[in-house]
């Protein structure tokens, strides 16, 4: 098994994330079929995800006005927008939706991804104070040795890869886990 990095096309920003050997961020020793978990929404139904924290949790890595656009109004218009696109269609997982977004049209593409990408990593992030007590699970450190040579190679990657002008769109860029 090995990890690697996965270039998405929706999406604001590349944004790091924590892993904790608990709850979803342990999907890493799950392979990546878990993330079918993370967003169980169907079509023509897609709601804005409420924060798990405060607006003014993530700072000082993100400002409370940032977050609030962002979620508020950013990641609000792409459920607007696919909710729009998928408007008189049977409902859908947004997993199941994302399936085949490369072939399907801009809006279930662009609105669909974007509304997936920014539900994902909602959860994902940690404001500091539970950031700072996550460790990396033994599994998931031999991964990253074994798939990048060291967790700081791993992160010069993933930045050079998430760098603006690196992808085509606004580039984002996960870490993800290759079962073969």
């Amino acid at each position: 098994m090995k990890l690697l990095l996965v270039f998405l096309i929706t999406g604001a920003s590349a944004l790091t994330f924590s892993t904790t050997s608990n709850s979803r961020r342990s999907f890493f020793s799950k392979a990546a079929a878990s993330v079918a978990i993370l967003v169980p929404t169907l079509a023509n139904s897609y709601d804005l995800p409420d924060l798990p924290y405060a607006f003014e949790a993530l700072e000082p890595f993100i400002d409370a006005p940032t977050m609030k656009i962002h979620h508020d109004k950013h990641h609000q218009t792409y459920v607007t927008n696919i909710n729009k696109a998928t408007e008189g269609s049977a409902p859908v997982d947004i997993l199941d939706l994302q399936a085949n977004a490369l072939s399907a049209a801009p809006g279930i593409r662009n609105s669909g991804g974007g509304h997936y990408i920014h539900a994902f990593f909602w959860d994902e992030m940690l404001p500091g104070d539970k950031a700072a007590k996550t460790k990396r699970s033994k599994q998931l450190t031999d991964l990253i040795d074994s798939s990048f040579g060291s967790f700081d190679d791993m992160k010069a990657k993933f930045e050079a890869a998430a760098a603006p002008g690196a992808v085509f769109g606004s580039g984002w860029v996960w870490v993800c886990v290759n079962a073969k």
